[in-house]
């Protein structure tokens, strides 16, 4: 089939060949040289064909392309290849800087900084950011078909938000025990050590700061149940201690893969390494890459 015709610099699909919208016959030759049968046009999918198409002096509102493929790497929360199914900006980054901030101010607290104890001051943070920020961001990522990211952001932000409601008192929550309100958290963070091992597991072909993540974040739950498991206990508070520490690590390698997300070669002197594991697909491309180049040093 032929092109569409030009009526001024835009593709008019409703016209025959050569035609402008006064049905008077159209020469853009100078400007556009369509190839030969070669190229086919489908008004989905844009030209296709081994010819080529001169569009200089065009200019196109809409470039149809392929579904891309995209790695696995720390800024985008991918564990595994998989395609784009839509042009969106990644989600990926702004659920892990909720993630990292509403974790750190809550780890902090944990170990003391300054003398504060009481841990209310991540209320505010735990429903607004890491929750509804990251649950938005996990949405996000269910659009661009990251079922990995989806699950582990969205859960997260549910997790913030249920964390903030046990200490407002509206809901009664800690008001509604008279005892075992310590156990009873504990067997909250538990349940959410499990979730975490099971998205572990799911990074272990992705690269180092991302498997290093869910590995602190996993480690700080068990110490902080293991710290109210034991509250009545005189190690209560350097389980806590430790879990809070444990926590900051993980809020700060969380910001660290949400900056490799977001720093790209237009915003930035200096590119984030990601540290693919040897055995993943990211890695057996990057020795690959290396490979060919020392060959090609070589031949030269």
């Amino acid at each position: 089939m032929s092109a569409p015709p030009i009526v001024g610099d835009k593709l008019d699909r409703t016209q025959p060949v050569g035609y402008n919208n006064n049905n008077v016959a159209y020469n853009n030759a100078a400007t556009t040289d369509y190839s030969t049968s070669a190229n086919q046009y489908n008004p989905n999918q844009g030209y296709a064909g081994n010819g080529s198409i001169n569009t200089s002096g065009l200019d196109l509102e809409r470039l149809n392309t392929i579904s891309t493929i995209l790695g696995p790497n720390a800024g985008s929360l991918s564990v595994e290849p998989h395609k784009r199914f839509r042009d969106f900006g990644n989600p990926s980054p702004l659920g892990l800087s909720a993630f990292a901030l509403t974790t750190m101010v809550l780890s902090l607290v944990n170990v003391h900084a300054r003398h504060v104890t009481t841990p209310n001051i991540v209320i505010g943070l735990a429903l607004f950011y890491g929750g509804l920020c990251q649950l938005l961001a996990g949405m996000w990522e269910f659009a661009v078909g990251n079922t990995f990211g989806a699950t582990a952001l969205s859960s997260y932000g549910g997790f913030w938000m249920s964390f903030a409601v046990i200490f407002i008192p509206f809901f009664n929550i800690e008001a509604a025990y008279t005892e075992g309100f310590a156990d009873a958290v504990g067997i909250y963070l538990v349940c959410w050590a499990v979730f975490t091992f099971l998205l572990l597991l799911c990074t272990l072909k992705s690269t180092i700061m991302f498997f290093s993540l869910f590995f602190t974040l996993l480690m700080a739950f068990i110490l902080l149940a293991a710290g109210y498991f034991r509250m009545a206990e005189a190690n209560a508070a350097d389980l806590l201690k430790a879990g809070g520490y444990f926590g900051i690590l993980a809020a700060a390698i969380a910001w660290y893969n949400a900056l490799a997300g977001i720093v790209e070669k237009h915003n930035s002197f200096f590119a984030v390494p990601t540290m693919p594991f040897p055995w993943s697909e990211a890695g057996r491309v990057g020795r690959s890459s290396r490979r060919n180049t020392v060959r090609d040093e070589k031949d030269s």
